[in-house]
Protein backbone atom coordinates (compact mmCIF):
# COMPACT_ATOMS: atom_id res chain seq x y z
CA UNK A 1 0.00 0.00 0.00
CA UNK A 2 1.16 3.79 -0.71
CA UNK A 3 2.96 5.09 2.42
CA UNK A 4 0.71 8.40 2.20
CA UNK A 5 -2.57 6.37 1.88
CA UNK A 6 -4.16 6.41 5.28
CA UNK A 7 -6.96 3.59 6.38
CA UNK A 8 -10.11 5.14 7.95
CA UNK A 9 -12.99 3.12 10.08
CA UNK A 10 -16.08 4.86 10.94
CA UNK A 11 -18.56 3.09 13.79
CA UNK A 12 -22.10 4.46 13.96
CA UNK A 13 -21.05 5.51 10.57
CA UNK A 14 -24.74 6.11 9.50
CA UNK A 15 -24.75 7.72 5.47
CA UNK A 16 -21.05 8.12 6.34
CA UNK A 17 -20.99 12.24 6.29
CA UNK A 18 -17.70 12.06 8.10
CA UNK A 19 -15.84 9.32 6.64
CA UNK A 20 -16.96 11.22 3.32
CA UNK A 21 -14.27 13.98 4.53
CA UNK A 22 -11.87 11.60 5.30
CA UNK A 23 -12.41 9.79 1.67
CA UNK A 24 -12.29 13.11 -0.02
CA UNK A 25 -8.89 13.99 1.57
CA UNK A 26 -7.72 10.69 0.03
CA UNK A 27 -7.95 7.70 2.96
CA UNK A 28 -8.81 4.68 1.91
CA UNK A 29 -11.97 4.12 4.13
CA UNK A 30 -12.51 -0.17 4.86
CA UNK A 31 -15.35 -0.72 6.95
CA UNK A 32 -18.90 1.72 8.22
CA UNK A 33 -20.29 0.07 10.97
CA UNK A 34 -24.52 1.14 11.97
CA UNK A 35 -27.75 -0.34 12.94
CA UNK A 36 -29.30 1.23 9.81
CA UNK A 37 -29.82 -0.67 6.68
CA UNK A 38 -30.51 2.00 4.64
CA UNK A 39 -28.29 4.67 5.91
CA UNK A 40 -25.13 1.25 5.18
CA UNK A 41 -26.50 0.68 1.65
CA UNK A 42 -26.00 4.91 1.38
CA UNK A 43 -22.60 4.21 2.84
CA UNK A 44 -21.10 1.24 0.85
CA UNK A 45 -22.15 2.65 -2.70
CA UNK A 46 -20.48 6.03 -1.93
CA UNK A 47 -17.20 5.08 -0.14
CA UNK A 48 -14.96 3.83 -3.22
CA UNK A 49 -14.33 0.19 -1.92
CA UNK A 50 -15.51 0.22 1.50
CA UNK A 51 -17.78 -2.69 3.12
CA UNK A 52 -20.37 -2.08 5.38
CA UNK A 53 -21.58 -4.12 8.68
CA UNK A 54 -24.88 -4.26 10.32
CA UNK A 55 -23.64 -4.86 14.22
CA UNK A 56 -25.61 -3.83 17.27
CA UNK A 57 -22.35 -1.88 19.65
CA UNK A 58 -24.17 -2.18 22.42
CA UNK A 59 -22.80 -5.90 22.70
CA UNK A 60 -19.15 -5.21 22.68
CA UNK A 61 -18.92 -9.00 21.19
CA UNK A 62 -19.32 -7.33 17.79
CA UNK A 63 -16.05 -6.08 18.40
CA UNK A 64 -14.65 -9.61 17.53
CA UNK A 65 -16.58 -9.10 14.38
CA UNK A 66 -15.02 -5.61 13.04
CA UNK A 67 -11.47 -7.08 14.26
CA UNK A 68 -11.56 -10.25 12.45
CA UNK A 69 -13.00 -8.30 9.13
CA UNK A 70 -9.43 -6.19 9.94
CA UNK A 71 -6.93 -9.35 10.34
CA UNK A 72 -8.75 -11.22 7.06
CA UNK A 73 -8.22 -8.46 4.85
CA UNK A 74 -4.80 -7.68 6.53
CA UNK A 75 -5.69 -4.11 7.08
CA UNK A 76 -3.47 -2.05 9.57
CA UNK A 77 -5.81 0.50 10.60
CA UNK A 78 -4.25 4.21 11.01
CA UNK A 79 -7.89 6.25 11.95
CA UNK A 80 -10.86 5.45 14.02
CA UNK A 81 -13.98 7.52 13.34
CA UNK A 82 -17.32 8.01 14.61
CA UNK A 83 -20.41 9.62 15.83
CA UNK A 84 -21.76 7.71 18.96
CA UNK A 85 -25.20 8.48 19.51
CA UNK A 86 -25.10 10.58 22.64
CA UNK A 87 -28.86 11.70 22.89
CA UNK A 88 -28.59 12.55 26.74
CA UNK A 89 -26.62 15.53 26.16
CA UNK A 90 -28.26 16.98 23.32
CA UNK A 91 -30.56 20.44 23.33
CA UNK A 92 -32.99 18.61 21.00
CA UNK A 93 -34.48 15.95 23.38
CA UNK A 94 -34.66 15.46 27.14
CA UNK A 95 -31.43 15.85 28.37
CA UNK A 96 -30.51 12.77 30.55
CA UNK A 97 -27.77 11.64 31.95
CA UNK A 98 -28.25 8.46 32.07
CA UNK A 99 -29.77 7.60 28.85
CA UNK A 100 -28.00 4.07 27.99
CA UNK A 101 -26.98 5.64 24.43
CA UNK A 102 -24.89 7.76 26.41
CA UNK A 103 -22.22 4.70 26.76
CA UNK A 104 -21.81 3.39 23.17
CA UNK A 105 -18.87 5.74 22.78
CA UNK A 106 -17.00 2.57 24.72
CA UNK A 107 -17.28 0.67 21.45
CA UNK A 108 -14.67 2.80 20.21
CA UNK A 109 -12.79 2.83 23.54
CA UNK A 110 -12.76 -0.64 23.12
CA UNK A 111 -11.86 -1.11 19.16
CA UNK A 112 -9.49 1.48 19.62
CA UNK A 113 -7.74 -0.48 22.71
CA UNK A 114 -7.64 -3.72 20.62
CA UNK A 115 -6.42 -2.44 17.55
CA UNK A 116 -4.05 0.76 18.20
CA UNK A 117 -5.21 3.11 15.37
CA UNK A 118 -2.33 6.31 15.47
CA UNK A 119 -5.40 7.89 16.05
CA UNK A 120 -9.26 8.54 16.41
CA UNK A 121 -11.59 11.21 15.55
CA UNK A 122 -14.77 11.17 17.77
CA UNK A 123 -17.80 14.08 16.58
CA UNK A 124 -20.86 14.82 18.86
CA UNK A 125 -23.10 17.26 20.21
CA UNK A 126 -21.84 20.54 21.73
CA UNK A 127 -23.66 19.49 24.72
CA UNK A 128 -21.16 16.77 25.36
CA UNK A 129 -18.87 20.08 26.77
CA UNK A 130 -21.64 21.80 27.96
CA UNK A 131 -24.14 19.90 29.70
CA UNK A 132 -23.50 19.63 33.60
CA UNK A 133 -20.39 21.13 33.07
CA UNK A 134 -19.16 19.22 30.53
CA UNK A 135 -19.16 16.04 32.07
CA UNK A 136 -19.74 13.79 28.70
CA UNK A 137 -16.67 15.22 27.39
CA UNK A 138 -14.23 14.72 30.36
CA UNK A 139 -15.65 11.13 29.79
CA UNK A 140 -14.69 10.96 26.77
CA UNK A 141 -11.01 11.99 27.28
CA UNK A 142 -10.42 10.14 30.53
CA UNK A 143 -11.35 6.87 28.82
CA UNK A 144 -9.18 7.20 25.21
CA UNK A 145 -5.64 8.55 27.93
CA UNK A 146 -6.23 5.40 29.93
CA UNK A 147 -5.53 3.11 26.67
CA UNK A 148 -2.89 6.25 25.50
CA UNK A 149 -4.94 8.63 23.81
CA UNK A 150 -4.45 11.98 24.53
CA UNK A 151 -8.01 13.64 23.09
CA UNK A 152 -8.21 17.13 22.15
CA UNK A 153 -11.62 18.29 21.69
CA UNK A 154 -13.18 21.76 20.36
CA UNK A 155 -16.17 23.29 18.88
CA UNK A 156 -16.34 23.63 15.17
CA UNK A 157 -18.65 26.16 13.53
CA UNK A 158 -19.58 24.91 10.08
CA UNK A 159 -20.10 28.59 8.20
CA UNK A 160 -16.24 28.97 9.63
CA UNK A 161 -15.29 25.80 6.72
CA UNK A 162 -17.39 27.34 4.01
CA UNK A 163 -20.57 25.00 4.52
CA UNK A 164 -23.64 27.02 3.94
CA UNK A 165 -25.95 25.83 7.29
CA UNK A 166 -25.32 26.93 11.06
CA UNK A 167 -24.48 24.04 12.61
CA UNK A 168 -21.97 23.40 15.66
CA UNK A 169 -20.10 19.99 16.47
CA UNK A 170 -17.80 19.01 19.12
CA UNK A 171 -14.87 16.85 17.45
CA UNK A 172 -12.33 14.93 20.12
CA UNK A 173 -8.71 14.13 17.84
CA UNK A 174 -6.66 11.59 19.78
CA UNK A 175 -3.00 11.23 19.01
CA UNK A 176 -1.87 7.66 20.32
CA UNK A 177 1.31 7.97 22.81
CA UNK A 178 2.16 11.15 21.24
CA UNK A 179 2.89 14.36 23.78
CA UNK A 180 1.55 16.64 21.43
CA UNK A 181 -2.12 17.92 21.35
CA UNK A 182 -3.78 18.26 17.66
CA UNK A 183 -3.92 21.69 16.48
CA UNK A 184 -7.43 21.85 14.86
CA UNK A 185 -7.34 23.92 11.36
CA UNK A 186 -8.40 27.80 11.41
CA UNK A 187 -11.76 28.78 9.91
CA UNK A 188 -11.20 29.30 6.17
CA UNK A 189 -14.01 32.08 5.68
CA UNK A 190 -15.07 35.23 7.84
CA UNK A 191 -18.53 35.99 8.77
CA UNK A 192 -19.16 38.08 5.97
CA UNK A 193 -18.40 35.64 3.45
CA UNK A 194 -20.27 32.79 4.90
CA UNK A 195 -21.76 30.55 1.78
CA UNK A 196 -25.62 31.29 1.86
CA UNK A 197 -28.36 29.16 1.14
CA UNK A 198 -28.65 31.06 -2.09
CA UNK A 199 -24.89 30.32 -2.98
CA UNK A 200 -26.02 26.31 -1.81
CA UNK A 201 -28.96 25.19 -4.15
CA UNK A 202 -29.98 28.32 -6.40
CA UNK A 203 -29.51 26.03 -9.46
CA UNK A 204 -31.57 23.10 -8.42
CA UNK A 205 -34.95 22.61 -9.90
CA UNK A 206 -37.92 24.45 -8.90
CA UNK A 207 -40.33 21.55 -8.63
CA UNK A 208 -43.22 24.11 -9.53
CA UNK A 209 -45.22 23.95 -12.64
CA UNK A 210 -46.19 27.18 -14.99
CA UNK A 211 -48.97 27.75 -13.15
CA UNK A 212 -46.48 27.88 -9.92
CA UNK A 213 -47.49 24.59 -8.07
CA UNK A 214 -45.13 22.39 -6.46
CA UNK A 215 -44.95 19.17 -8.14
CA UNK A 216 -42.89 15.93 -7.31
CA UNK A 217 -40.31 16.02 -9.61
CA UNK A 218 -38.27 12.97 -11.59
CA UNK A 219 -35.51 10.53 -9.88
CA UNK A 220 -33.25 12.03 -12.19
CA UNK A 221 -33.16 15.93 -13.31
CA UNK A 222 -31.16 18.45 -14.83
CA UNK A 223 -29.72 21.43 -13.47
CA UNK A 224 -31.92 24.13 -13.57
CA UNK A 225 -28.72 27.00 -14.35
CA UNK A 226 -25.13 26.34 -14.83
CA UNK A 227 -23.53 26.80 -11.59
CA UNK A 228 -23.42 30.31 -9.79
CA UNK A 229 -21.00 29.67 -7.69
CA UNK A 230 -17.89 28.30 -6.43
CA UNK A 231 -19.86 26.08 -3.74
CA UNK A 232 -22.33 24.91 -6.90
CA UNK A 233 -19.01 23.80 -9.05
CA UNK A 234 -17.85 22.40 -5.99
CA UNK A 235 -21.10 20.32 -5.32
CA UNK A 236 -21.51 19.13 -9.06
CA UNK A 237 -17.93 18.52 -10.15
CA UNK A 238 -18.26 14.51 -10.51
CA UNK A 239 -22.00 14.79 -11.35
CA UNK A 240 -24.19 15.71 -14.60
CA UNK A 241 -27.58 15.02 -13.11
CA UNK A 242 -29.59 15.72 -9.89
CA UNK A 243 -30.62 12.67 -7.86
CA UNK A 244 -33.14 12.33 -4.79
CA UNK A 245 -34.43 15.83 -5.65
CA UNK A 246 -38.26 14.92 -5.16
CA UNK A 247 -40.58 17.45 -4.20
CA UNK A 248 -43.28 17.27 -0.89
CA UNK A 249 -46.28 18.85 -2.03
CA UNK A 250 -47.58 20.31 1.73
CA UNK A 251 -51.30 20.18 2.48
CA UNK A 252 -53.44 23.43 1.81
CA UNK A 253 -52.86 24.70 5.41
CA UNK A 254 -49.65 24.64 5.06
CA UNK A 255 -49.10 25.69 1.93
CA UNK A 256 -51.26 28.76 2.99
CA UNK A 257 -49.56 29.12 6.59
CA UNK A 258 -46.17 29.42 4.86
CA UNK A 259 -46.90 31.02 1.84
CA UNK A 260 -47.77 34.10 4.65
CA UNK A 261 -44.22 33.80 6.07
CA UNK A 262 -41.42 36.58 4.70
CA UNK A 263 -38.36 35.00 4.03
CA UNK A 264 -35.72 34.74 7.12
CA UNK A 265 -38.82 34.72 9.01
CA UNK A 266 -41.05 31.87 11.36
CA UNK A 267 -44.50 31.86 12.75
CA UNK A 268 -43.92 34.60 14.38
CA UNK A 269 -44.70 37.14 10.83
CA UNK A 270 -48.06 35.27 11.01
CA UNK A 271 -51.13 37.73 10.85
CA UNK A 272 -52.23 37.33 15.02
CA UNK A 273 -55.20 34.62 14.53
CA UNK A 274 -53.01 32.56 13.02
CA UNK A 275 -49.95 32.81 15.00
CA UNK A 276 -51.28 30.98 18.40
CA UNK A 277 -51.21 27.85 16.67
CA UNK A 278 -47.83 27.08 16.60
CA UNK A 279 -45.70 26.64 19.67
CA UNK A 280 -42.25 24.95 18.16
CA UNK A 281 -39.86 27.97 17.98
CA UNK A 282 -38.66 26.97 14.78
CA UNK A 283 -42.19 26.03 12.86
CA UNK A 284 -42.99 27.79 9.48
CA UNK A 285 -39.09 28.52 9.14
CA UNK A 286 -38.64 30.23 5.45
CA UNK A 287 -34.86 30.21 5.22
CA UNK A 288 -32.79 33.33 4.25
CA UNK A 289 -31.43 33.35 1.01
CA UNK A 290 -28.61 35.61 2.09
CA UNK A 291 -27.62 33.72 5.23
CA UNK A 292 -26.95 29.88 5.92
CA UNK A 293 -29.91 27.73 6.62
CA UNK A 294 -30.46 26.28 9.86
CA UNK A 295 -29.31 23.07 11.05
CA UNK A 296 -30.30 20.59 9.40
CA UNK A 297 -32.81 18.20 10.84
CA UNK A 298 -33.43 14.54 10.81
CA UNK A 299 -37.20 15.65 8.37
CA UNK A 300 -39.31 17.38 10.78
CA UNK A 301 -40.77 19.46 7.98
CA UNK A 302 -40.30 22.86 9.86
CA UNK A 303 -38.14 24.44 7.87
CA UNK A 304 -39.03 26.24 4.07
CA UNK A 305 -37.40 27.06 1.22
CA UNK A 306 -36.04 30.53 0.84
CA UNK A 307 -38.55 31.06 -2.22
CA UNK A 308 -40.87 28.53 -2.53
CA UNK A 309 -43.63 26.93 -0.51
CA UNK A 310 -42.15 23.85 0.25
CA UNK A 311 -39.55 22.11 2.39
CA UNK A 312 -36.45 21.50 1.17
CA UNK A 313 -35.66 18.37 -0.77
CA UNK A 314 -33.43 15.43 0.47
CA UNK A 315 -30.53 16.84 -2.08
CA UNK A 316 -30.95 20.26 -0.96
CA UNK A 317 -31.01 19.13 2.55
CA UNK A 318 -28.01 17.33 1.40
CA UNK A 319 -26.42 20.83 -0.53
CA UNK A 320 -26.58 22.58 2.87
CA UNK A 321 -25.01 19.73 4.63
CA UNK A 322 -22.13 19.59 1.93
CA UNK A 323 -22.77 16.27 0.59
CA UNK A 324 -21.73 16.84 -2.98
CA UNK A 325 -24.55 15.69 -6.21
CA UNK A 326 -22.40 12.23 -6.87
CA UNK A 327 -23.35 11.20 -2.79
CA UNK A 328 -26.60 9.15 -3.56
CA UNK A 329 -28.98 8.67 -0.90
CA UNK A 330 -30.31 5.38 -0.23
CA UNK A 331 -34.04 4.18 1.15
CA UNK A 332 -37.24 5.83 1.42
CA UNK A 333 -37.61 9.34 1.37
CA UNK A 334 -37.78 9.48 5.15
CA UNK A 335 -34.61 7.13 6.01
CA UNK A 336 -32.95 9.77 3.57
CA UNK A 337 -33.52 12.57 5.50
CA UNK A 338 -32.83 11.09 8.34
CA UNK A 339 -29.60 10.13 6.93
CA UNK A 340 -28.67 13.71 5.87
CA UNK A 341 -30.00 15.25 9.13
CA UNK A 342 -27.90 12.85 10.75
CA UNK A 343 -24.67 13.16 9.30
CA UNK A 344 -21.53 15.09 9.87
CA UNK A 345 -20.98 17.47 7.23
CA UNK A 346 -18.14 16.00 4.43
CA UNK A 347 -16.47 19.03 4.10
CA UNK A 348 -15.77 19.27 7.76
CA UNK A 349 -14.59 15.85 8.18
CA UNK A 350 -12.53 16.70 5.26
CA UNK A 351 -10.89 19.71 6.51
CA UNK A 352 -10.20 17.73 9.66
CA UNK A 353 -8.84 14.82 8.28
CA UNK A 354 -6.87 16.94 6.07
CA UNK A 355 -5.03 18.54 8.71
CA UNK A 356 -4.72 14.68 10.61
CA UNK A 357 -2.15 13.65 7.86
CA UNK A 358 0.34 15.90 9.38
CA UNK A 359 0.27 13.72 12.73
CA UNK A 360 0.11 10.02 10.93
CA UNK A 361 3.30 8.09 10.11
CA UNK A 362 3.40 6.50 6.95
CA UNK A 363 4.85 2.76 6.55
Amino acid sequence: MNNNIFTCLDLFSGAGGLSRGFYDAGYNVVLGVDFDEAALKTFKENHGSAEAMKLDLFDHKNIDVIIEFLNKKNIILDVLVGGPPCQGFSIAGPRDMNDKRNSLYLAMVELADRVKPQAVVLENVPGMLQTNGGIGAKRIVEDFAKIGYKMTPKLLYAPDYGIPQIRKRVFFVGLRESEENFEFPEAVVDKNNYVTCEDAISDLPALQNSEGEIIYGDEIQQYATLPVSEYQKRMRCNSKNVYNHIGSIPIEKTKKMISLVPEGKNYKALPEEYRGLYKYHEALTRYSSKKPSLTINTGHRSHFHYKYNRIPTVRESARLQSFSDDFIFYGNKSQQYKQVGNAVPPMLGQVVATKLKEYLRGR
